[in-house]
């Protein structure tokens, strides 16, 4: 019962409706988003206190990273790295409700890690199986509504079953949108909505003048979600890897050392500090 021993310590930012826990009258500067009819965090982007504290990111995406190299400095077997990867995704979710971050995307496992023994494959989808069987209460009982991105037709009918029955489960939920990026890949993600723009167009449902970003959106496997506004990268590591390219145009990016397996509530809440003291433009200059 790992999602239900929570502290109920005051946290010193900012919350996604608006609120600083212990501080209910503070009130977020509000836009309206692209997607409100998935949830009430859908309809706010970040904002910013009305005492200058630091904004919160409504949308948060992480690229975990760093499970081999954990396993391989202890000597253990990267099956090993993975299982303690596992346990670090328990603590991002608790950390990002007890945040209140409306939304949360895991990029869990990519078009390309298809690529890699065979062995690990059959390890990770393994470990995927077990963690949606033996969690998917907790998130339930907890308000996390589970949204998976990517080609899952690529599993085994099991595993897709079973990711098809927690979506089910959880789609009354609102507290947190966990998003998983499962068999996902961010350049395929893009030509596949551009496949549907042109079978659309020829098929005469829309103009060619009709076609603006908002409606490209609505063609990718995230439509009707929020942008990233804060993607976060473990290990070191300094790039996307095919990671949400399209969605992530105007995202904040922190990199940390720390490896995935070892991330915890402090490295979430030092990156969304380091968020806090960025000056978002979107491209603009200011006045």
């Amino acid at each position: 019962m790992w999602m239900t021993r929570w502290s109920k310590k005051k946290k010193t930012f900012g919350r996604s409706d608006g609120s600083v826990s212990g501080h209910p009258s503070l009130i977020f500067q509000k836009k309206t988003a692209h997607a409100p009819d998935l949830a009430p965090a859908s309809t706010m982007e970040t904002g910013v206190l009305s005492n200058g504290a630091a904004p919160l990111p409504v949308h948060i995406g992480i690229i975990m990273d760093g499970n081999g190299r954990w396993a391989a400095a202890r000597g253990l077997p990267r099956i090993a790295g993975h299982r303690a990867g596992a346990q670090a995704v328990r603590r991002v979710v608790q950390a990002a409700i007890e945040a209140r971050i409306g939304w949360l995307t895991l990029y869990a496992f990519s078009s390309e890690n298809w690529r890699r023994p065979a062995g690990e494959v059959t390890d990770l989808t393994g470990l995927l199986r077990h963690y949606i069987r033996s969690e998917i209460n907790e998130l339930a009982e907890n308000g996390v509504r589970l949204h998976i991105i990517g080609d899952r037709s690529r599993f085994s009918q099991d595993i897709q079953n079973d990711l098809a029955q927690a979506e089910r489960r959880t789609a009354g939920n609102t507290v947190l949108h966990l998003v998983i990026a499962l068999s996902y890949g961010a350049r395929a993600e893009i030509i596949n909505a551009v496949r549907s723009a042109a079978k659309a167009l020829a098929a005469g449902h829309m103009v060619p003048e009709a076609l603006d970003e908002a409606l490209f959106s609505s063609f990718l496997s995230t439509a009707g979600m929020p942008d990233p506004d804060l993607i976060i990268r473990t290990s070191g590591e300094r790039r996307l890897s095919n990671f949400l390219l399209w969605q992530a145009a105007y995202a904040e990016l922190v990199f940390m050392d720390v490896l995935w397996p070892d991330f915890a509530s402090v490295h979430f809440q030092q990156a969304l500090a380091e968020f806090g003291r960025r000056e978002r433009r979107f491209g603009a200059r200011p006045l």
